[in-house]
């Protein structure tokens, strides 16, 4: 097992629990590029039920969640809401 792997599979059981999902998250939408946020919300997904479970959840099909967590995608407010309640999040702002 290489190095990436180890820590792939580290974060992979880390983003299971939620507050660490949400803070993972949060430290990615700081970052400008709106890529950051879609790979690492596609990340929580895989960790907190996969790609056909969350679709499931969020009322999406599955090839509709790839493309939207994709480099790529840019989903609607109304998508991703419904792909963070599907992994058991929520939008929250904050002040700073």
């Amino acid at each position: 097992m290489n190095v990436t792997t180890k820590h792939d599979d580290w974060l992979s059981e880390q983003l299971k629990d939620a507050n660490f999902a949400a803070e993972y998250l949060n430290a990615a939408s700081e970052d400008d590029d709106p890529k950051t946020y879609l790979t690492a919300l596609r990340k929580v997904v895989d960790a907190r039920g996969g790609m056909a479970s969350t679709a499931e959840k969020a009322h999406l099909s599955r090839e509709t969640l790839y493309r939207t967590l994709s480099t790529r995608g840019n989903p609607t407010i109304r998508t991703l809401n419904a792909v963070l309640k599907a992994t058991g999040l929520k939008f929250a702002v904050t002040a700073h």
